[in-house]
């Protein structure tokens, strides 16, 4: 599984302005929803269940609908659809990892991971950041992958019964 090098990241989004920042958020939030959608198709496949299925489905939705209200802010605020090339913190690679119904454990470790790292960075951006309306947008975002963790969280303890 190839790691993202989550410093190198930090290093590049800590030099963004406010509108690149927020381009790249809308961007990260649609990956993570085609994520957890994809991990919900799998998790229905391999008969894994309902609340773990309803869980992907909610991350995947909350994310959507973040994309959503972030891209009619960038929109109004720019008048252009926003666009970044630097990738994601959150999504990592596990999903080609995920073929059997007892790798959901590992699974569900390594997006806890992801969110995690994120969340952490996203707070590290927030102290390093002059920007006012840039570290409040970056606390918000670390708010965001810490409830995404939560729920994560959540399952994976379940997993335990």
């Amino acid at each position: 599984m190839k790691m993202i090098d989550v410093e190198e990241i930090i290093e590049r989004l800590s030099k963004l302005s406010y509108e690149e920042a927020l381009a790249y958020w809308i961007k990260s939030e649609r990956e993570e929803a085609e994520f957890y959608r994809q991990l919900a198709e799998r998790a229905i496949n391999l008969g894994l269940p309902e609340s773990l299925v309803e869980t992907f489905k909610k991350l995947s939705k909350d994310s959507e609908k973040h994309a959503k209200e972030l891209t009619k802010l960038f929109r109004e605020s720019y008048s252009k659809e926003p666009e970044s090339d630097i990738p994601p913190i959150e999504v990592l690679s596990i999903l080609e990892e995920f073929e059997r119904a007892d790798q959901v454990g590992e699974v569900l470790k390594a997006a806890m991971e992801s969110e995690l790292i994120a969340m952490n960075a996203y707070r590290t951006l927030a102290e390093k950041v002059e920007d006012p309306k840039l570290r409040e947008l970056y606390l918000k975002l670390s708010e965001v992958e810490r409830t995404h963790y939560e729920a994560l969280k959540r399952e994976y303890e379940k997993l335990g019964d």
